[in-house]
């Protein structure tokens, strides 16, 4: 799955000389967090509902509430909007752009292409589509697995879910910092009780950890 297909096309964006009072507005009546800053047909920065409230006079201000609506209404964005702003492009992996936002801790990345801004993907489709991917949707059971890091292990497995006439959802893999590496797949249609007994008797080196009908 790739950045094109879970991304919002087309993002209401802002220029650097808008102001902050239109800029809050914007967010409030869209119901969205996040604007694209671009001047022109270029992208120059980003603007967040954090930035502006941050931005905001303290109730611990001496100016009234004239001299505040003023100096709101003076504001640019331009003047608080975070510049070389990192993206992606539409043909992105999903899994790429997670990486992306959790290590420099963003919650958006505009898009382009060919240098233009086509779209927006934000941490709330990035979390829809990994609830998509693990099959959390559809009903099964969900079986963790405790099994050896090395080539063939999965293999085993899912052929032996194939031969009890188990139907995968899902799969997904992990390694704690332990070193220990898990399996989490998600099965439908399997007589759990057979494979549990199957899953001792030929595949020993792989632990059911956990498993339950959800």
């Amino acid at each position: 799955m790739f950045v094109r297909d879970v991304m919002t096309p087309n993002p209401v964006t802002v220029t650097p000389d808008t102001t902050f009072a239109e800029a809050m507005n914007i967010l409030r009546t869209r119901k969205i967090r996040r604007l694209p800053v671009v001047k022109g047909e270029k992208l120059v920065g980003i603007i967040t509902e954090k930035d502006l409230l941050n931005a905001s006079p303290s109730s611990a201000t001496t100016l009234d509430v004239w001299e505040l609506t003023s100096l709101l209404h003076r504001l640019k964005i331009k003047e608080i909007m975070t510049e070389n702003v990192l993206t992606v492009e539409p043909n992105t992996p999903v899994e790429e752009a997670a990486k992306i936002m959790a290590d420099n801790k963003v919650g958006a990345l505009p898009v382009l292409k060919d240098g233009k801004l086509v779209g927006i993907i934000t941490e709330t489709d990035i979390f829809k589509t990994f609830v998509n991917m693990l099959g959390v949707r559809e009903r099964g059971v969900r079986c963790l697995f405790k099994i050896p890091n090395k080539a063939g292990e999965l293999a085993k497995l899912t052929e032996l879910i194939y031969e009890l006439g188990g139907n995968i959802l899902s799969v997904a893999s992990y390694e704690l910092k332990t070193g220990d590496y898990y399996i989490v797949v998600k099965i439908s249609e399997i007589d759990m009780n057979r494979f549990e007994v199957e899953l001792g008797n030929r595949i020993s080196e792989i632990e059911l950890v956990d498993s339950r009908f959800v």
